[in-house]
């Protein structure tokens, strides 16, 4: 049984409202349907605005009450605003809305985890092998400084651990160990510093114990790398997807209170069946 099959089985065990606020989009209301019929969720459209989820603005996150009300006009926010009232488990949207857009709204209405200062985002990685990864962070974050890598890649053993059963972390740079110098590689050391997790590591010596040993550090066996850039992330796992045939689910959201999961605007109802049940088995 493959990882994807595993985690479809934690999703009906755990039977989570995944609220859609893009439920009008015909490949997301065709995934409604099959999540439904798989029994791996189950599936809400937007509610009508409730008390509830006013005071979650209110209460919960400082606002007003008459800008709360007309924040909630707005659909990812409602949708959001739904999960923080307890109204659903878990968020899926991002189909028809800009990345930064679902972000915006998980952070209004939901807030960050406890002990989290920047959200991220992460791919599972699943190879025609059955080999499957954690990739991070290949959405959302452009240039992360040192303090970012560091809590993209605390993030991502948090995720690591949830879906993989355990979390062996590389740092991932043009430069393994003490080799190379400036600034992006003296960000990734100071973040492998600050975490204690492996780096800097070039990918190869992440993944390969006799290509590490050449290098003179400890690796060759990671599961959960964290790309220096948004450009390194973003081209990397579409490398993969089109050279290795991997699929890649999500961008998946992570730091915040709540599972909240950005689909890609190009995912096929394939895709956003797999996403959901992943960022289910994370609630």
């Amino acid at each position: 049984m493959g990882i994807l099959d595993n985690l479809k089985d934690a999703a009906r065990a755990k039977q989570a409202r995944v609220v859609f606020p893009e439920s009008d989009d015909p490949r997301v209301a065709a995934a409604m349907a099959r999540l439904a019929d798989e029994g791996l969720c189950v599936p809400v459209g937007l509610a009508d605005v409730s008390a509830a989820q006013v005071a979650a603005l209110v209460t919960g996150r400082g606002v007003k009450e008459t800008l709360a009300r007309r924040m909630l006009g707005k659909p990812l926010i409602r949708a959001a605003a739904m999960v923080a009232a307890g109204e659903a488990d878990v968020m899926v949207a991002g189909a028809d809305a800009p990345t930064r857009r679902v972000i915006e709204a998980a952070g209004l209405a939901i807030g960050l985890a406890d002990g989290v200062t920047l959200p991220s985002s992460f791919f599972l990685m699943v190879f025609p092998n059955g080999r499957a990864m954690v990739w991070a962070d290949c959405a959302v974050n452009v240039a992360p400084d040192a303090d970012g890598l560091a809590a993209i890649a605390r993030a991502s053993a948090v995720t690591g651990r949830a879906l993989l059963g355990d979390a062996r972390v590389a740092l991932l740079s043009y430069s393994s160990g003490s080799s190379g110098a400036g600034d992006s590689v003296d960000a990734v050391r100071a973040a492998a510093e600050a975490t204690g997790f492996n780096g800097p590591l070039q990918a190869d010596a992440a993944l390969n114990a006799a290509i590490a040993a050449t290098k003179g550090v400890q690796g060759g066996d990671a599961n959960v790398l964290v790309f220096p850039s948004l450009d390194a992330g973003n081209i990397a796992y579409k490398l993969a997807q089109e050279l290795a045939g991997a699929q890649a689910l999500g961008p998946i959201l992570q730091g915040f209170a709540a599972p909240v999961c950005d689909l890609s605007r190009g995912a096929s109802v394939d895709d956003i069946v797999a996403a959901t049940a992943v960022t289910v088995a994370l609630a």
